[in-house]
């Protein structure tokens, strides 16, 4: 494996410049689908070779059930410094699985407990609870998906006002927005060096709901007041990963972009941009990482075939 095997822990270092760029350079749509692919595929690589640090570090403790080829000499020489490095994976790798596991199942029980709030309203797409702290967020799942608001932020919004954040919210259920937040929070968990992708992503997908509201109601100013007067109340969403009006991301150039023109759509920037050569060096990263850590896996299944005795 060689140093092969640590390149996934750290390439995702190279997606950084486009996490910074994105949110000002790409339209919210490209940013957030982009930055969260290359999330997932640097956390899941970063993964992989964790465990595979993992299996060689097993093998030196004594009293393990492997299979005593696994403790083979050119099993352990295939991880440099395999003494130090093996063993530091055992417990690293144990906190990533720790961390997305705890993750995902408070994400499920807060959604879950969103939904039981809900038992006994009509069945109707916007759910008004009797509340008086105003809030409004998307709630995916359950029988169907709904947009939960309270009757605080209602009495604070106009009528328009309220029309751009029932927009807002079916742009986050529309676009499966909790998915994205989602996969960039348990990729962050697994690989820290992910969080600057997580934060923005956050705000990308904001300014995705924003720009689409904008056409859904035909102001982007009137969306701009809603979400500076929600921002200004609202106490936010019950977790990251539901998505909300007023949820993350610096609210002035959220305003501000909304007061500006339209961003224009490009599914790919060019190399003559900005963003270009950083998406081309994201892109690269991810791509080697995946590399990185399927040459590490087949190199160390080989092995592990050759020591183990038929």
């Amino acid at each position: 494996m060689g140093i092969f095997v640590f390149l996934p822990l750290v390439l995702p270092l190279s997606a950084w410049p486009i996490a910074r760029l994105a949110e000002q350079r790409l339209h919210p749509r490209t940013a957030t689908t982009l930055l969260t692919g290359v999330a997932a595929v640097m956390a899941l690589c970063s993964t992989v070779c964790l465990a595979l640090l993992m299996v060689v570090g097993t093998a030196q403790l004594p009293g393990n059930p492997l299979p005593d080829g696994w403790s083979d000499p050119k099993v352990r020489d295939s991880v440099p410094r395999h003494e130090i490095v093996g063993k530091a994976a055992i417990p690293v790798l144990l906190a990533v699985l720790a961390g997305c596991a705890h993750t995902l199942l408070r994400h499920l029980r807060l959604r879950g407990r969103a939904h039981a709030a809900l038992e006994g309203l009509p069945a109707t797409e916007v759910a008004v609870l009797p509340d008086p702290q105003p809030y409004a967020y998307a709630l995916p799942g359950g029988p169907r998906d709904r947009i939960v608001v309270s009757t605080a932020m209602l009495a604070r919004l106009a009528s328009r006002e309220r029309r751009a954040v029932f927009a807002h919210e079916r742009a986050h259920l529309a676009a499966r927005h909790h998915r994205h937040l989602l996969i960039v929070l348990l990729a962050a968990r697994a690989n820290p060096f992910l969080l600057p992708l997580r934060n923005a992503v956050a705000y990308t997908a904001e300014r995705w709901a924003d720009e689409e509201a904008a056409q859904a109601v035909g102001s982007r100013r009137a969306v701009a007041r809603a979400i500076g007067m929600a921002a200004l109340a609202s106490r936010g969403t019950p977790s990251p990963t539901l998505a909300g009006l007023a949820a993350p991301g610096p609210l002035p150039r959220r305003v501000a972009a909304l007061l500006g023109p339209a961003p224009a759509v490009h599914s790919w920037p060019s190399l003559l941009t900005t963003a270009g050569p950083a998406v081309w060096t994201a892109a690269a990263g991810a791509l080697l990482s995946a590399m990185s850590s399927a040459n590490s896996a087949l190199t160390l299944l080989l092995l592990l075939h050759a020591a183990t005795p038929l």
